[in-house]
């Protein structure tokens, strides 16, 4: 089975940023769009990847976040159409978390806006609870956890996005997603298939306690706890904005943990040059190549770099 990696496109329209829209976190965020962000990440390069995943004839294509900037309408109409029309592909073959732009505005966060624009990738294919509502985690009544069974693996999707205050991009999958995520992990299906776990925020936190609160994921901990008892599997995720090849070492064996970069940031860096990531999974689950595919300007194609480990 082979697996594509998107994260981070960060597909813009201001189309709705009308001034009252702007009267709270998205101010920061539209500063930041006209005068840095907008240079950097060029939409050209995420359809360039779609045309290179459909070349290599992938079999299913997940996304670990940030589709948007601002999660207005307009940026999730925009991702929709990328989805059906660039990548081409069936909801049962793509599985599409949000990150902490897709939850930018407690209004985008209490409407569950993402989720209405995704629904048809976020149907789980096991009869889970919803988590309780009145959490305060990122999983407050809606559609995650998921999870898609597919061959050899089962895919579980989770929501790190809640809103923050200016400046901060951290994430939190709430208690309450924990305990969903505990039942899931001991479900007959997903135990006798490889798990990948999708998340927009790394398992792995900064080393600082300050950047941590910042931009890291509040209750890793917690969530590594859960999956103490799991052999082998991936944790993929975005949010860096760079290609990382982390190990996280359990009571049995090991999972993956792998940062795609952006698929749409150009940069002068491999190591965070727009791209995607490939993983090779055999017929038993057995996790056999993890590759990436780093965006060459210019050309408009594609050539194969590692991805760092640390």
């Amino acid at each position: 089975m082979r697996i594509a990696h998107l994260s981070d496109l960060h597909l813009l329209s201001l189309e709705g940023a009308i001034p009252f829209r702007l009267l709270n976190k998205r101010l920061t965020g539209y500063i930041n769009l006209r005068f840095r962000r907008r240079a950097i990440h060029k939409p050209h390069a995420v359809h360039a990847a779609a045309k290179e995943i459909r070349r290599l004839g992938v079999d299913h294509v997940v996304i670990t976040g940030d589709v948007s900037n601002l999660a207005l309408e307009r940026e999730f109409v925009l991702v929709r159409d990328f989805l059906q029309r660039d990548l081409g592909l069936p909801p049962d073959r793509v599985s599409i978390v949000p990150g902490n732009h897709d939850a930018y505005t407690k209004g985008a966060h209490r409407s569950q806006r993402f989720t209405q624009y995704f629904a048809p990738y976020l149907r789980s294919d096991l009869p889970l609870e919803a988590p309780e509502t009145g959490d305060r985690g990122g999983a407050v009544g809606s559609a995650f956890p998921f999870v898609h069974l597919r061959g050899p693996v089962a895919f579980i999707g989770l929501s790190t996005a809640w809103p923050r205050p200016p400046l901060v991009a951290s994430g939190r999958l709430g208690a309450a997603q924990l305990r969903a995520l505990e039942r899931v992990l001991a479900h007959p299906e997903v135990r006798r298939r490889t798990p990948i776990v999708l998340q927009h925020h790394p398992f792995h936190n900064p080393a600082s306690r300050a950047k941590t609160l910042l931009e890291g994921l509040g209750d890793a901990a917690a969530e590594g706890r859960l999956l103490r008892q799991v052999s082998r599997g991936l944790l993929l995720h975005g949010h860096l904005h760079r290609r990382i090849h982390r190990k996280l070492h359990t009571e049995r064996g090991h999972i993956d943990a792998v940062g795609a970069a952006s698929a749409s940031l150009l940069h002068d860096s491999d190591e965070r040059m727009a791209g995607f990531n490939v993983y090779e999974v055999d017929d038993a689950g057995a996790i056999k190549g993890i590759t990436s595919h780093r965006f060459v300007p210019g050309q408009e194609a594609f050539r194969e770099v590692p991805v760092p480990e640390r």
